[in-house]
């Protein structure tokens, strides 16, 4: 229950900030630069330089530092099993600091665990932050606008931008009928925080049909709400509000390229530890 209410991503924080400010198109290619740098980059150092522009960024947009942590939360499991591998059944070699039996940790292979969970969180907050500060209307247009140069090659892009959307947009609602289901089965005497771990993976179980019953049943409705107001398509459509880069989104940018290209230093250091 708890993991569920920290669950952030999807979200969007309508604060007044510079970041919320930018061109949606700036912040989507922000993001992308951010996550393709991410993966290029082979140090701790260059993560370091990105940890330092991720937290300038969230100071700019005004969110939270414990929002962005709890926002974590969701991935810890998953990030943590990840670690765990690498350590554990990484490449063979190196420097031992721990054996028992055929397990055997080296110092390499810890190196590279964090360095790769370092690398996973940075990847969970550049793209949360963009979630964060760019509301869905504004993630639709911004979308719909950077893939609209591909329209000639048959790229339905108004449809991809409205269903990608539509997707993070009902990731906070869906997780909240999660909630609910789960209040209405402990109240009826299931128990989802005792026992083992499979007996706690069993115990979710029943939760999936009801929450589908109800995924289809909001899409459903999304349809008909659509359809009873006209909608079809892309095709002629107005906006209250017209994209426009200006010298501020320019700026974002070059700065975002810069960190980057900070990050990354020299081509020599472009390796994992």
């Amino acid at each position: 229950m708890e993991l569920l209410r920290s669950f952030a991503f999807g979200q969007y924080v309508p604060v007044e900030s510079p970041v919320h400010r930018l061109d949606p198109r700036t912040k989507i290619l922000a993001a992308l630069a951010l996550v393709a740098g991410t993966f290029a980059i082979g140090t701790f150092a260059g993560l370091a330089v990105l940890t330092v522009f991720l937290a300038a960024a969230i100071a700019a947009g005004r969110i939270a530092p414990g929002y962005v942590v709890r926002g974590l939360r969701p991935v810890f499991w998953l990030l943590a099993i990840a670690v765990a591998l690498q350590v554990l059944f990484g490449e063979g070699g190196g420097h031992p600091v721990f054996r028992r039996g055929p397990l055997v940790v080296t110092r390499e292979n810890l190196l590279l665990g964090a360095f790769y969970g370092y690398r996973v969180v940075l990847l969970v907050v550049a793209t949360t932050l963009m979630m964060f500060t760019t509301s869905p209307v504004e993630l639709t247009d911004g979308m719909e606008r950077l893939l609209r140069p591909f329209r000639r090659a048959g790229v339905p892009a108004h449809e991809l931008a409205l269903m990608m959307t539509i997707a993070l947009r009902f990731i906070p609602t869906l997780l909240e009928e999660t909630e609910k289901i789960m209040k209405a089965q402990m109240a009826r005497g299931a128990e989802f925080s005792q026992g083992s771990l499979v007996r706690r993976a069993r115990a979710l179980v029943p939760l999936l049909v009801p929450l589908f019953v109800g995924a289809f049943r909001r899409a459903d409705a999304l349809a008909l709400a659509m359809e009873a107001r006209c909608y079809r398509g892309g095709e002629h459509r107005t906006r209250m509000r017209q994209l426009e880069m200006r010298r501020a989104d320019y700026v974002a940018l070059a700065v975002v390229a810069v960190a980057i290209a900070v990050a990354l230093g020299p081509p020599a250091a472009w390796h994992a530890p």
